[in-house]
Parts: C-alpha cells; sequence; structure tokens
C-alpha cells in the first residue's frame, strides 16, 4: 500500500480521544521514540519531508505547550489518534476553533494540525486561519 492510499485509509478510519493530559504526554512519547512524522497544518501547503529527532521532539514540545496554554481545562480532549499506544496518524484541534462539539451549528470543524507517519493528502481548510497561528506554525518548521 502507498503511502497516500495509507493516509486516506487511516484518516477516514476510527480514532481514539485523548482526554487526559497526562494521556496526551504518553502519546506525544510514542509519536517521538518513533521515528519520522509529517507534520501537517491543514490547508497550508503539504510537507515535503517527515520530521524526526530533534526537529519532530521541537515541535511537539511547541504544540503541547499551546494546546495546554490555551484549552483552559483539566482534561485535553482535543487530540486524537487511530491508536494512542502505537499512533500513525492524530489529530491535533486548535483550542481557539472548535465550533459546537455537538456538531449543532451544521458546520465540520477540521483539526487544525495532522502529524502522521504516512505522507498526508491536501485537506481544504474552508475556516479563515488567523495570521498569527500561520506565523506560529511556519516558526516551528525547519528550514
Amino acid at each position: 500500500m502507498n503511502d497516500q492510499t495509507s493516509f486516506e485509509t487511516l484518516w477516514a478510519g476510527g480514532f481514539n480521544g485523548v482526554l487526559r493530559w497526562p494521556q496526551l504526554d504518553a502519546l506525544w512519547e510514542a509519536v517521538r521514540t518513533t521515528g519520522a512524522w509529517y507534520v501537517y497544518q491543514v490547508g497550508e501547503e503539504l510537507p515535503a519531508e517527515p520530521l524526526e529527532g530533534e526537529a519532530l521532539a521541537r515541535v511537539l514540545a511547541e504544540l503541547d505547550a499551546l494546546l495546554k496554554k490555551e484549552h483552559e481545562h483539566d482534561y485535553c480532549g482535543i487530540v486524537y489518534a487511530d491508536s494512542l499506544e502505537t499512533p500513525q496518524l492524530v489529530k491535533v484541534y486548535d483550542p481557539n476553533h472548535l465550533g459546537a462539539s455537538c456538531g449543532s451549528s451544521g458546520l465540520k470543524i477540521l483539526p487544525r494540525w495532522i502529524i502522521s507517519r504516512p505522507a498526508p493528502s491536501h485537506i481544504e481548510e474552508t475556516a479563515p486561519v488567523p495570521a498569527n497561528r500561520r506565523r506560529w506554525w511556519q516558526r516551528l518548521l525547519p528550514g
């Protein structure tokens, strides 16, 4: 199976929610210790290469800090992975763009960031991405 098919299959599959902050810490550890990962801000240019090592650890640390600072709850609930123990695809929702969690608004809220082992496909974001989020993300990426 090629990476593109693999991403599409994972994207359409089931996900487990990360409910507690210690679960998120464990998920980040699982990602950090399993090689190269693509990191993608939905709606932006697709990453050309996956990140690993220090570059990946830096992105995860910054993303973790942002989530814990801006999602002012004692629970996580905004990160989902296909598997919490052996993840291949992680969806991270922006704490400042959650919409109605029950879907009653009729809008489909997409994750802001995707971390995946296979190369991601472009996902069209219909909601505007705030300029500060775009700059923050671009600052994180090597290059």
